[in-house]
């Protein structure tokens, strides 16, 4: 769903790029709550994991494909404030270096992509925990109710921006059934992936699903058929036990990101997303821009000059990925090392292992 430059007109993408800096602004103080030195890593983590699996492109429908958003993963997984820094990441890495959404469309498609799937996603999700039983099934169940709402919502969201300040004069009513029709089905896959990466976690390490923390009940886990209460996770007193195990599923999800970007990549569905399709059938592409950086050496997910279209693609992917990483970790760790200058180190550490 990323909008390109020409979609939206100058006006409406400038308030709304303001409104994109004010919630990233808003987001980097809120992320110093959710993020310490430990987690940290593993947010940098989560983008990259996005960024990855945004390259599959997976078909919902005849010529229409979809692809993961991810705000409602990364608000379940790292934190809402966090959850928006890591789409923002990413779509600034997809925007710089791939070419893929408009650089003065940045601001709608953090509005959009970002802030308006890890709100929605995050609320649900937590409303939906409050009432249902705590154990792990509920928790993915939770998790795939809230994605596949918010992707939705974020087609209803471009199609308010493009009532406001849409280049083509289109009829919105139809904008809105297509758009929307079209992402719900979009968001079945969003919903799939998030459920499965969600359980995964949960699975392995509970303690570290920003959005299982802080519920009043153990999360359950079933074994054998019975439901046990969910292991704790390391007392703060034993913080190499700690860094281990976190390092182990650091490293996991790194490969599994090199995996799907450099190779996996290669067998998405080459049929236009959702909301290219839509332009296409409703004319609303009838303004769209040239992309400010589409010489770039990466633009359209290849690497210029390497003709072999399967290394091309896996080498963009993994430069894409390394460079979200590496940009998102830093990023994070900025960010969890001025929480501590603010809250000092003992205040810094104190909720280091909340217990789920």
């Amino acid at each position: 769903m990323h909008v390109p430059d020409g979609f939206i007109n100058a006006p409406v993408s400038a308030v709304a790029g303001v409104v994109a800096a004010g919630a990233v602004a808003v987001s980097l103080k809120g992320a110093r709550r959710e993020l310490n030195e430990r987690t940290a890593p593993l947010a940098g983590l989560v983008a990259a994991f996005i960024f990855a699996v945004q390259m599959l492109n997976f078909p919902v429908a005849a010529g229409t494909s979809g692809h993961l958003l991810g705000g409602a993963l990364a608000a379940i997984l790292v934190g809402p404030y966090t959850g928006i820094l890591c789409i923002s990441v990413v779509l600034l890495m997809q925007g710089i270096l791939f070419a893929d959404g408009g650089l003065t469309a940045l601001g709608v498609n953090i509005l959009d992509m970002g802030i308006v799937t890890t709100v929605v996603a995050y609320a649900l999700f937590r409303g939906l925990v409050g009432v249902l039983p705590r154990t792990r099934r509920s928790m993915t169940a939770a998790s795939f109710v809230a994605a596949l709402v918010s992707v939705p919502a974020a087609a209803a969201a471009f199609t308010l921006l493009y009532w406001i300040g849409g280049t083509t004069d289109i009829p919105i009513g139809k904008v809105f059934t297509a758009m929307v029709g079209v992402h719900v089905l979009i968001g079945l896959g969003e919903a799939a992936i998030t459920a499965l990466t969600v359980g995964a976690v949960i699975a392995v390490r509970p303690d570290l699903v920003h959005g299982a923390r802080g519920l009043t009940a153990p999360l359950k886990l079933r074994i054998d058929g019975e439901l046990v209460d969910a292991p704790a996770p390391a007392p703060a007193r034993e913080p190499a036990v700690a860094h281990r195990s976190t390092k182990g599923l650091w490293v996991t999800g790194v490969v599994t990101a090199l995996v799907l970007a450099g190779f996996v990549s290669f067998y998405a569905s080459a049929n236009p997303d959702g909301l290219e399709k839509v332009a296409t059938d409703q004319g609303i592409d009838k303004e769209a821009k040239d992309h400010a950086a589409k010489d770039s050496p990466l633009a359209d997910y290849g690497v210029k000059d390497v003709s072999d279209a399967r290394l091309s693609g896996g080498l963009a992917g993994i430069i894409g990925v390394g460079a979200t990483l590496v940009v998102g970790s830093g990023a994070f760790y900025v960010v969890s090392r001025r929480r501590r200058t603010d809250d000092g180190p003992a205040h810094s550490d104190s909720r280091t292992d909340e217990k789920v």
